[in-house]
C-alpha cells in the first residue's frame, strides 16, 4: 500500500513572545526575548527567578468564568492555540466527516498548577475540600479531550507524554496515522503551563536552569561557551495535518508537507545524553530514510538547542556525525533562545517555526551569542536572520529519559 501524503493546512501558537503564530514569528525575526522575571508567584528564596511566561493573557477574553474554573491553564492554552490553527485552516467553513478528524497532543507534565493548588487545599483544609474538578483538570489527556469536545472531532484522540520530545512524538504519530488511513486530518502539537513554584524549585534543584537572574533577556544562550542552563517556558502550538487529497478537495491553503519521522531512546541516563550522541543520531537518520532523501538534501535544522552544557555539545556532535561534510553548510538555530524551553509544547512551536521559515525563506536568529565554544562550531545563525531557500527542514527534540524525536518538513509541491 502506498503511503498517503500529509500536508499542513493550519497553525496556531501561544508563546512568551506572541499570542498568535504571526506575532510570534515577527518577534522571532526581530530577535525579541520573552524571558523576564517571574510574575506568577513570589520567587523570594528561589535560586531561579526568571522564565518565559505568556504575556497579556486574560482567560476571560476566551472563556466563560465557569470554564476558567474547570480548566487548568495548560488546557486553556491548548484550546486557544488549537482554535487559531483550526480557523487558520479554514476547516470549519467546509463540510467534513467528524469521525475522520483526530487530536493527538504532546504534553510533558500537564496540570501541575492544579496538583500544587489542591495539595495545598488537602494539607490545610482536609480531603473533603479537594475540588471535584481536581482529577479532570490535572490529567494529561484532558487538553486533547477538551479540543475534541469543543470542535466535535471524533477520530483518534490521545496524548504523547515523553518530556521535551512530546510534541514531536505527537506530530510523528499523527503523520503516521494519516499516512496509513486511520484519519483524514489530525490536529496535533503540544502544550505546557509548568511555571509553578514546585516545578521551578524542582528543576532548580537539578541544576538544570540558568541562574542568570540579573539579565533575563540574555540568560538563554544556546551553543555559547558561557551557557549555564535552560529557561523554563510555557505555551502551546498546534498544526492541522491533513491528507493531501482531502485538503485539495476543500481548496485548503497548503503551507508545507511532513515527509519524515524518526524516534529512538538512548537507554542511557534519565537526564543526560550519551557522550557519543548515539540515540539522537539514529533518530535523525531514521527521519532522513523515512523521507526518502539524502542528508545533503536538508538545508535547515531547528535544533533542540536548550542552552545546557551537555545538550548543545552532544547535539552538535550528533549533527556532525549525521551530516558529515554537509554539516558546515547547514543553517541551524534555536527557537528556545527567545521563548525558553516549554517542555511538551516546544516541538509544536518549533514545527510552526520550520513551516514559517520554509514559506518566507528566512531562518530566525539564535540570540545572545557572544563567546564561541569550540565544541559547538556549526552555523547556528547567531544574532542575525539568514535568508535561505529551504526545501527540507529538520526539527530535533531530545527529552529527559533519553527520548529522541525528529521530524522533517518539506516545501509543498503539487
Amino acid at each position: 500500500m502506498s503511503k498517503r501524503r500529509v500536508v499542513i493546512t493550519g497553525m496556531g501558537a501561544l508563546t512568551p513572545i506572541g499570542n498568535t503564530i504571526n506575532i510570534t514569528w515577527k518577534n522571532l525575526l526581530e530577535g525579541q526575548s520573552g524571558i523576564k522575571h517571574i510574575t506568577r508567584f513570589d520567587t523570594t528564596g528561589y535560586a531561579v527567578t526568571i522564565a518565559g511566561e505568556i504575556k497579556n493573557y486574560q482567560p476571560l477574553d476566551f472563556f466563560e468564568k465557569k470554564d476558567v474554573d474547570k480548566n487548568d491553564l495548560y488546557t486553556q492554552y491548548a484550546l486557544v492555540a488549537a482554535e487559531e490553527a483550526i480557523i487558520h485552516s479554514g476547516l470549519l467553513t467546509t463540510v467534513y466527516d467528524q469521525n475522520r478528524i483526530g487530536v493527538i497532543t504532546g504534553v510533558g507534565i500537564g496540570g501541575i498548577a492544579t496538583i500544587q493548588e489542591q495539595c495545598h487545599v488537602l494539607d490545610n483544609k482536609g480531603p473533603r475540600k479537594v475540588s471535584p474538578f481536581f482529577i479532570p483538570k490535572m490529567i494529561g489527556n484532558i487538553a486533547g479531550a477538551a479540543i475534541a469536545i469543543k470542535f466535535g472531532f471524533k477520530g483518534v484522540n490521545f496524548v504523547c507524554m515523553s518530556a521535551c520530545s512530546s510534541a514531536n512524538h505527537a506530530l510523528g504519530t499523527a503523520f503516521r496515522s494519516i499516512q496509513y488511513g486511520d484519519a483524514d486530518a489530525i490536529l496535533t502539537g503540544g502544550v505546557e503551563a509548568a511555571i509553578t513554584p514546585i516545578a521551578i524549585a524542582g528543576f532548580s534543584s537539578m541544576r538544570a536552569l540558568s541562574t542568570n537572574n540579573d539579565d533575563p533577556a540574555h540568560a538563554c544562550r544556546p551553543f555559547d561557551l558561557n551557557r549555564d542552563g535552560f529557561i523554563m517556558g510555557e505555551g502551546a502550538a498546534f498544526l492541522l495535518l491533513e491528507e493531501l487529497t482531502s485538503a485539495q478537495k476543500r481548496n485548503a491553503n497548503i503551507f508545507a508537507e511532513i515527509v519524515g519521522y524518526g524516534a529512538t531512546d538512548d537507554a542511557y541516563h534519565i537526564t543526560a545524553p550519551p557522550e557519543d550522541g548515539e540515540g539522537s543520531i539514529r533518530a535523525m537518520q531514521m527521519a532522513i530514510i523515512d523521507a526518502g532523501i539524502s542528508s545533503s538534501s536538508i538545508q535547515y535544522v531547528n535544533a533542540h538547542g536548550t542552552s545546557t552544557l551537555l545538550n548543545d555539545k552532544i547535539e552538535t556532535l550528533s549533527l556532525q556525525k549525521v551530516f558529515g561534510e554537509h554539516a558546515p553548510k547547514l543553517v541551524i538555530n534555536s527557537t528556545k533562545s527567545m521563548v525558553g524551553h516549554s517542555l511538551g509544547a516546544a516541538a509544536g512551536i518549533e514545527a510552526c517555526v520550520c513551516v514559517k521559515s520554509i514559506l518566507e525563506s528566512k531562518v530566525h536568529p539564535t540570540i545572545n551569542f557572544s563567546t564561541p565554544d569550540p565544541d559547538c562550531d556549526l552555523n547556528y545563525s547567531h544574532n542575525h536572520i539568514t535568508h535561505l531557500d529551504i526545501e527540507y527542514a529538520m526539527s530535533n527534540s531530545l527529552g529527559f529519559g533519553g527520548h529522541n524525536a525528529v521530524i522533517i518538513i518539506k516545501k509543498f509541491h503539487k
